[in-house]
This record gives structure tokens, sequence and C-alpha cells, in this order.
């Protein structure tokens, strides 16, 4: 679970309004977000299938959103991959 702040500073720097949360840069984000911090404890809990099934899940709905982006504007899939620093 992401903090309430760290969720609304990202909303903020990612967001085109104050109260964006649907944009498909924001989901990207926040769903980055998740997935480092759920990377992480899969690393040091090995043994924890569900979490890794639900890292699995929340890494092809970023794709999925990635995809959308491109497919429907180019330029802003490029900025949000350069910010988050993701390798496509």
């Amino acid at each position: 679970m992401l903090e309430k702040t760290h969720v609304e500073k990202t909303i903020k720097e990612y967001g085109r309004g104050r109260k964006d949360t649907g944009s498909p840069e924001v989901q990207i984000a926040l769903l980055t977000d998740k997935i480092q911090k759920l990377t992480d404890h899969v690393g040091s809990h090995t043994k924890d299938f569900s979490s890794r099934r639900g890292l699995l899940g929340l890494v092809s709905q970023r794709r999925q959103l990635l995809s959308y982006l491109r497919r429907s504007n180019e330029g802003r899939y490029v900025d949000v991959v350069k910010k988050l620093g993701l390798r496509k």
C-alpha cells in the first residue's frame, strides 16, 4: 500500500490537473511505484507466490496502459517513459 502523501505527490507530478487520477500517465506512475515496492518484497520473501502473482498482474496492467498511450499519443508516451526511467 502506498502512502497517501506519496500518491498525492505523484498525482501532482504526472496529472494534468489537481484531481486528475484517471489519465494514463498518473495510472502508469502509480503502478510503477507499486511494482517497485512489490519487487523489493518478493526479493526478500522468495516463497511468497501470491505476491509474485500480484506483481505479474501489475506489470501486465502497466504494459497495457503503456501500449494504449503509445497508440493514442506518442509524445506523452515518450515523456512518461523518460520521467519514470522505463527501458522502452
